[in-house]
């Protein structure tokens, strides 16, 4: 029985990996075409970057219905109906694109961020049933996924911009609508691990989980991970443009961020089970500090590149290894509301950086941004630290 049920896991983790390829499509075509087409819409062009906030305050606000629906219905079902989701929110986009209509468009992508919310939850769907030293490893495989998702939408943007003719960028949510229903077959693979009835039937209440010291350590870290990249990264291009560095350039430091975010994912697992998700987790806070260093210590191109390398590792690093963290302060039957609440925090967090981000860069500077770097990671790792103590304590004795 085991052994079935351990195939069955390493199978949902690769179904869910395959379904991120295509879900992980969807926050890059909204980010990459959100600002333009707001600029091109929008009256008011101080309002071009609405969208992209509009997405990531969809992806927070998701997250709780996500899980109610999943909790009720079970992961498959509540996955295939956020695909779908994502389908409608690519044709509304292309539509409000067509018709003109700004606030159309950005209804497109709140609701996107309904389905990005469906997405960023496959993460915790490959660790169902897993066994503890496996979880890292299920994690990596899901984010490995979305390399290849983060290739695959700016690939679909490229193709598809100008394939509705007078009608710049329709053609690219079209194209974001056929990936979000190419995900659909992919993910009735999916087999469920835990019946939804038992998540349904008992657990701890919520306050209680939520107020462990293990749960809220884990919860600030994947806070401070996600949200202070999402905090420099949506400056940086504005910060390497104003800095006299070309568009092409600051694009290109944006892919390389990316792949930055992504490729360690290929090992991030084994280093956990090595090494322990503290300490794993406390050498991405670790560099990303050093990215905010290599950003202050100079202007030119080689510096915002290699500190937004520097920045993408940093978040694998400590967003995997915070996640991994998040899957032991739960049991089976309470799963789904204690990872939604951990997300609803999370992208939250995303949600208010990148409406704050621009605005503090344009009163404070790009200094300002990279220094604040330091005081929400001393945050976390003061008590990671004491944590990995305590723990490393417990096992020599």
């Amino acid at each position: 029985m085991q052994e079935r049920t351990d195939s069955t896991v390493r199978r949902n983790a690769l179904v869910l990996s395959c379904a991120q390829v295509l879900g992980g499509a969807n926050p890059a075509i909204v980010i990459s075409l959100g600002g333009l087409v707001g600029q091109m819409l929008a009256e008011d062009k101080a309002l071009a970057t609405l969208p992209v906030s509009l997405y990531n305050l969809g992806v927070a606000l998701g997250t709780v219905p996500a899980a109610m629906l999943m909790r009720r219905y079970g992961r498959r079902a509540a996955y295939m109906l956020g695909a779908a989701i994502g389908a409608v929110a690519g044709l509304l986009g292309a539509h409000g694109i067509a018709s003109g209509v700004f606030a159309l468009f950005c209804l497109a992508t709140a609701i996107a961020g309904i389905y990005g919310a469906c997405v960023q939850s496959y993460r915790f769907g490959a660790t169902d049933g897993a066994d503890p030293a496996f979880r890292p490893r299920a994690i990596s495989w899901v984010m490995v996924g979305g390399l290849v998702g983060a290739v695959v939408g700016p690939q679909t943007v490229i193709w598809t911009r100008d394939a509705v003719a007078g009608m710049p960028f329709a053609g690219s949510f079209l194209g974001q609508a056929v990936l979000a229903l190419l995900s659909i077959p992919i993910l009735m693979m999916l087999r469920g691990t835990v019946k939804p009835a038992a998540e349904r039937s008992g657990g701890r209440p919520l306050l209680e989980i939520v107020s462990s010291g293990r749960f809220v350590v884990a919860v600030m870290a994947g806070i401070v991970s996600f949200g202070m990249m999402s905090f420099v990264m949506t400056a940086a291009p504005i910060a390497m443009v104003a800095c006299g560095h070309t568009v092409g350039q600051a694009a290109l430091g944006i892919q390389w961020h990316v792949l930055a975010m992504f490729a360690p994912s290929f090992f991030t697992g084994r280093l956990i089970n090595r090494y322990g998700k503290e300490r794993v987790t406390m050498a991405g806070l670790v560099l990303m500090a050093v990215s905010g260093t290599v950003a202050l210590s100079g202007l030119s191109v080689a510096h915002f590149w290699l500190s937004l390398v520097f920045l993408g590792v940093g978040w694998n690093l400590g967003f995997i290894g915070a996640t991994a963290m998040v899957t032991d302060c739960y049991r089976p039957e309470e799963r789904t509301k204690v990872q939604a609440f951990n997300d609803l925090l999370v992208f939250g967090s995303v949600a208010l950086a990148s409406f704050s981000s621009g605005k503090l860069f344009n009163a404070a500077g790009w200094e300002t941004i990279n220094w604040l770097l330091y005081p929400a990671v001393a945050v976390v790792l003061v008590p990671l630290l004491w944590q990995w103590g305590r723990s490393a304590r417990g096992q020599a004795a």
